[in-house]
């Protein structure tokens, strides 16, 4: 890869999720971030006076003095935004999903590869503790079961959970299996939305393995659980608090043995604490983009990663629609 050097980079967008970015990345690159645009000119002030940074009123601006940006607008604006940074030269980390439909996600890459731009996907689960922690211990799952559960709120009600929560576990599920998704299953409904609040989808791979994916925005607690159950053992990741656990068969424990029995299951399975570097993933993910700039390393989670979790996540929806359109006969 050809070294990259940005020396100004700017945030797009600094609502709820796009603040946290300018502001972990005042904290990364000091004076090289030089920049925000908001639409609500107020907001996007307020968050430049906090950082010490310049607020720009429209995004050619920006543009116009920043070789990288992250790009924190609706997702029915990111294709837009994208291809203007893109023409201009500048490299992006979207936030997910990468765009509203394949069409221009497709045209987003092709765009960045013409122009030598690179596009990273803001899939943040990906830098979460608990993964990393998990590493050592990752083989090939053959189950992956999956609960992202979210109070009602404001945000990213203009669309389906699917693509607003369950993309995130979409992506992880996609590079855990290591294979191509051979059938999806899907159901939805609506509750307090137009849009389809809480959905489950089970998706088989090719070999067999199979994952059930289960999101909603509607519940009365937060949950953000993964497990992993594969031939070496079982790995339970709690993302929300970074950590998680690996139970393996003991060495040497046999199941008929007096001693197993006697002990139950803890004479046979050991326990792993598995505790993350605690990291924050927004930090983690954008000094995974400024590695990645700089040459000093791929992109984790390239524009064509974020169209594959994309093409999933859209072939989940449809599912869901046609399963409501299409009811079974009593």
């Amino acid at each position: 890869m050809t070294t990259i050097e940005p020396r100004r980079i700017g945030v797009i967008g600094v609502g709820s999720l796009g603040y946290h970015h300018a502001r972990i990345l005042a904290e990364l690159v000091g004076p090289n971030l030089v920049s925000v645009h908001d639409v609500d000119a107020g907001r996007g002030q307020r968050v430049a006076t906090e950082l010490g940074v310049t607020w720009r009123a429209t995004i050619d601006q920006l543009l116009d003095e920043v070789e990288a940006a992250v790009l924190a607008v609706p997702t029915i604006e990111h294709a837009a935004v994208a291809l203007r940074a893109i023409e201009a030269g500048v490299h992006v980390l979207i936030e997910k999903p990468l765009a509203a439909s394949l069409a221009e996600a497709d045209e987003i890459i092709a765009a960045a590869a013409a122009r030598r731009v690179l596009v990273g996907t803001g899939h943040v689960e990906r830098f979460n503790p608990a993964l990393r922690a998990c590493e050592p211990f990752l083989d090939v799952p053959r189950f992956i079961e999956s609960h992202r559960l979210a109070p009602f709120g404001r945000r990213g009600l203009d669309i389906a959970v699917v693509l607003d929560l369950m993309i995130h576990d979409i992506d992880l599920v996609l590079g855990l299996a290591k294979r191509p998704v051979a059938t999806i299953e899907a159901v939805g409904i609506p509750v307090l939305t137009p849009s389809v609040d809480i959905a489950n989808a089970r998706l088989t791979f090719e070999g067999g393995a199979v994952a059930n994916i289960t999101a909603s925005r509607v519940s009365r607690e937060r949950m953000r659980k993964i497990r992993l159950f594969q031939d070496s053992g079982y790995l339970s990741l709690d993302l929300a608090t970074g950590t998680g656990e690996f139970l393996r068969l003991r060495e040497g424990a046999v199941l008929a043995s007096p001693d197993a029995l006697a002990h139950g299951l803890e004479g046979l399975v050991e326990r792993v604490d598995l505790v993350g570097d605690q990291v924050e993933p927004l930090r983690a993910e954008l000094q995974s983009f400024l590695k990645a700039l700089a040459g000093e390393a791929p992109l984790v989670v390239s524009g064509e990663d974020g169209r594959r979790a994309l093409a999933v996540a859209l072939h989940i929806v449809d599912r869901i629609e046609a399963n409501v359109s299409d009811p079974s006969p009593a």
